[in-house]
């Protein structure tokens, strides 16, 4: 259901705003309270690359008020395939210069404030303080990690995305959302001690349109937000297959207890967290009767699979986790990241789960 709305409006549109805005204005939902209420609101993108470009772009269009756009770093050359934020006569100068170039092309009402720093648990609350809503488009889990500890400790919505190769996920979390919602953290998807050190996409590449794709969704997802319409992702994770052309939709709550209350036994307390096997432990397991899933797509497994792998590609796993349903599994991906999705959905069946830490790359490489 529809959130209240995030800010109060302002009093009233400039004439040239409103006649920018005009497809704003008798959008049933939006209209002049909805688009007065973007004009009064407070955004800070972390991060003004891949994900940061189409946010920065899609929110200084829709007429949000004030964008504080994060990044420390300078514009490469290989930017330019997805960071459609930046052109070649930007190379070697900042991102955050990028940024307020073409907001104000876009939307000359939109403030941008360029904070040319990055983000780490030291600063993460001052630079996010007097934001009404953060958009973490940053590429490391280190920065997501501070990011989404200053939103918690603030109390404000963080709409969150991450993508590598051609799978992308979208969320949106917040410690302190109205009565009668469900608080949901970063920890709840990722907790702390799970979170590994995934490769970055330098290592693995990033489809550049993706980038695009996932970029909008943060942004709609911001402005339902603000403007107070729609369902927003919060407990819900959006996961997109670009190869597949798929979006799947799962559900996520909070984390339970770390300890069960006296009432509950021990036998029914939560899951262990999921192992990561190397490949040696993976290959005893399999010889001790375990199945190993391989959740990469057919045009993936074509180069090769492990020997007696059962090959089930991750979108249609999630759409029916109940096709596979063998006491112990190990599940394999490129690098280990879908593998952990699958193992999640596949343990909240009561399936004991596990996954080839790393993927098939690191074991390529060992």
């Amino acid at each position: 259901m529809p959130l209240p709305p995030l800010v109060d409006p302002v009093p009233a549109l400039a004439p040239a705003e409103r006649a920018r805005t005009q497809r704003h204005l008798v959008l049933d939902g939006v209209g002049d309270l909805g688009q007065r209420r973007l004009a009064a609101a407070h955004v800070a993108v972390v991060g003004a690359g891949g994900l940061g470009s189409p946010v920065v772009m899609a929110l200084a269009a829709a007429g949000i008020g004030t964008l504080t756009v994060i990044d420390d770093d300078v514009v490469d050359l290989s930017n330019l395939q997805r960071q459609l934020l930046h052109r070649h006569v930007d190379i070697g100068a900042r991102k955050t210069s990028s940024a307020q170039r073409v907001a104000a092309d876009l939307s000359p009402e939109t403030v941008v404030i360029p904070v040319n720093e990055r983000l780490t648990t030291e600063n993460a609350e001052d630079l996010l303080h007097g934001a009404d809503l953060v958009v973490d488009g940053s590429d490391t889990f280190d920065t997501r990690a501070a990011v989404a500890a200053a939103c918690e400790c603030l109390g404000i919505p963080l709409v969150w995305g991450v993508l590598q190769e051609f799978h992308a996920q979208a969320t949106v979390f917040w410690s302190a959302p109205p009565a009668g919602t469900e608080p949901i953290v970063l920890s709840d998807l990722h907790p702390a001690d799970a979170a590994g050190t995934p490769p970055t996409c330098a290592e693995v590449g990033v489809l550049g349109a993706l980038c695009l794709q996932v970029g909008g969704i943060l942004a709609i997802e911001a402005v339902k937000l603000i403007v107070g319409i729609g369902e927003p992702l919060l407990g819900r994770v959006l996961v997109i297959d670009a190869l597949r052309g798929t979006q799947t939709e799962v559900a996520l709550r909070a984390s339970a207890p770390a300890s069960p209350s006296p009432s509950v036994a021990p036998e029914e307390a939560a899951p262990a967290p999921i192992r990561e096997l190397t490949a040696s432990e993976m290959l005893a397991a399999q010889e001790a009767g375990a199945t190993l899933l391989d959740v990469r797509e057919p045009w993936e497994t074509q180069t090769g699979v492990v020997a007696g792998s059962v090959l089930i590609p991750l979108g249609d796993l999630l759409d029916d986790p109940a096709q596979i349903d063998d006491e112990h599994v190990v599940v394999i991906c490129a690098h280990g990241i879908r593998a952990r999705h699958a193992a999640e959905a596949l343990r909240a069946r009561g399936v004991d789960a596990d996954i080839l830490v790393g993927g098939l790359a690191a074991w390529q490489q060992a």
